[in-house]
């Protein structure tokens, strides 16, 4: 049995970690609110590129766009978006799992080939698939510290250079979108070429209206495609953020109750072995008595 000395300052040590989890769980609480109000506050912008890209191809003025077009694939690179830090539950490891899993199971040929490359946003991700030797074509790290428009547009430019210049014909993005507070769920979406689907098709009809662009629809057309392509590398470096921040709130609320549990059971097996060691020295006493008396 533990001494009274070893379990108190197992208590003491616990009762320190519970302090930094539920601290911790604050910190991340009022990350995610800046982090979900973030996400909510890029959508009216989201809608109304997507509007404008919908009419756009109504009037198939960006079907030729070399973003759009599909092409033969001879090389494919993936987006992994995971944390800077860890302490967040599953939140990065899953990520990799999905992301090893993906590649391996429907880009083998490229991946033994050395054709599939990596773009890593995230320390953890980038430091795992160093370490185990996967072809990085882009290192990003450090990137929430200060989450701006501009930093991602930096890793959009990369990805779309090395996809014009030939490097890879197909880009796609494994992130956690964020779902809400206790949930997360593991992505795996087409960036490049950009799938019909996320610009759309507006609708034919007679109430279509048809606005005048200056200088032309084509022009314009050409201009808003790697615009839609800069936001949707924020999108979804957001919703990864928002996801960890979440993870990341969960996993220290977690480890705050387990620390409190143990912290009661640590007391509950101090005040038995001092009871015990009472116990002794009170039957100690009463020998050492019932021995004087008998010698008398």
């Amino acid at each position: 049995m533990a001494t009274l000395r070893e379990v108190r300052a197992r208590i003491g040590g616990v009762k320190k970690t519970e302090k930094i989890t539920r601290a911790m769980k604050m910190v991340a609480a009022a990350k995610l609110r800046r982090a979900q109000a973030a996400v909510v506050a890029a959508r009216p912008y989201a809608r109304k590129i997507q509007e404008l890209l919908q009419h756009l191809n109504a009037n198939a003025e960006i079907l030729l766009n070399p973003l759009l077009v599909p092409r033969e694939t001879n090389g494919v690179a993936l987006v992994v978006v995971t944390a800077d830090r860890g302490m967040c539950g599953p939140f990065n490891s899953n990520v990799v799992k999905a992301a090893m899993g993906h590649a391996e199971f429907n880009y083998q040929q490229f991946l033994t080939s050395g054709r599939l490359k990596l773009f890593c946003v995230g320390r953890k991700g980038a430091d795992f698939f160093t370490k185990q030797r996967y072809a990085l074509a882009g290192r990003y790290v450090s990137v929430y510290n200060n989450l701006v428009f501009a930093e991602t547009q930096k890793i959009a430019h990369d990805i779309v250079d090395g996809y014009l210049k030939g490097e890879f014909d197909k880009v796609e993005v494994i992130y956690n979108e964020f779902k809400s507070v206790t949930r997360q769920r593991i992505v795996v979406e087409p960036f490049l070429p950009i799938p019909p689907e996320a610009i759309g098709t507006a609708v034919k009809s007679t109430r279509l209206v048809n606005y005048i662009y200056e200088p032309s629809s084509r022009g314009i057309a050409h201009a808003m495609v790697p615009k839609h392509v800069d936001f949707q590398m924020w999108r979804i470096v957001l919703e990864s953020n928002a996801a960890e921040q979440a993870a990341r709130m969960t996993a220290m609320d977690n480890a705050t109750e387990n620390a409190n549990e143990l912290i009661t059971t640590l007391q509950l097996l101090y005040n038995k072995a001092r009871q015990a060691a009472i116990t002794k020295e009170l039957l100690e006493v009463v020998s050492g008595s019932e021995a004087l008396r008998s010698s008398e």
